[in-house]
């Protein structure tokens, strides 16, 4: 296996070693009973850059490792929303001004928002399509081509459809970069999202199956 690959089904009370916070929630839990990660974001974090709102924020909560070459970065997560974009998913970081995320943000009065944001240059673009308010749980997966992004979405972990197709300007062959999960609250606090597979496999998609 090689040195990045990790598959955490958080069955230990403790998370594996590779794995560091970036801006480390206030409260965050392992539960090997219910086998998930629990994080429950601070109010008034995001991973956003100045497009369209005109703010910057990067204090978002982030857990990853770095991973260098081609890999299949995937989860599954529950969420429970209470504030307007309350989201949990995926995101592979090289800086502030450069990043990928997908997940479902949450929209309390309509269609709940499947989605992918790609930073570049310190701007960041979204991309969505509707997904149902009734609907608490994701499949999402990030693959890593030579320096492009294939993401993508499940409803059954096992049969996957596009979301997206990217490049991230400052990434090049052999670069490492920050894969992990995710979960932020720009609106307020009370939102908590439960993280029941994180995995990264080095390779092409087949490897990962």
């Amino acid at each position: 296996m090689p040195e990045s690959d990790l598959t955490e089904a958080f069955d230990r009370p403790v998370l594996d070693s590779k794995l560091r916070w970036t801006n480390e929630p206030p409260r965050w839990s392992v539960d090997t009973a219910a086998r998930c990660l629990r994080v429950e974001p601070a109010a008034n974090t995001d991973f956003w850059q100045k497009t369209h709102y005109g703010f910057e924020a990067d204090n978002g909560h982030l857990l990853s490792l770095p991973v260098v070459g081609d890999f299949v970065l995937t989860t599954h997560v529950h969420f429970s929303p209470v504030n307007q974009y309350d989201q949990a998913g995926l995101m592979v970081r090289l800086s502030p001004e450069c990043w990928i995320k997908s997940s479902v943000e949450y929209e309390p009065r309509e269609a709940n928002r499947l989605g992918v944001v790609v930073t570049n240059a310190g701007y960041s673009d979204w991309s969505t399509q509707a997904f149902p308010d009734d609907r608490r749980d994701a499949w999402l997966r990030i693959r890593r081509e030579s320096t492009d992004y294939l993401v993508e979405s499940s409803e059954d972990g096992a049969r996957w459809t596009q979301l997206r197709m990217a490049h991230l300007l400052d990434d090049r062959d052999g670069a490492a970069v920050e894969a992990g999960v995710y979960a932020c609250s720009p609106q307020g606090s009370g939102f908590v999202a439960e993280f029941t597979l994180f995995s990264v496999v080095q390779g092409p998609v087949t490897a990962a199956m």
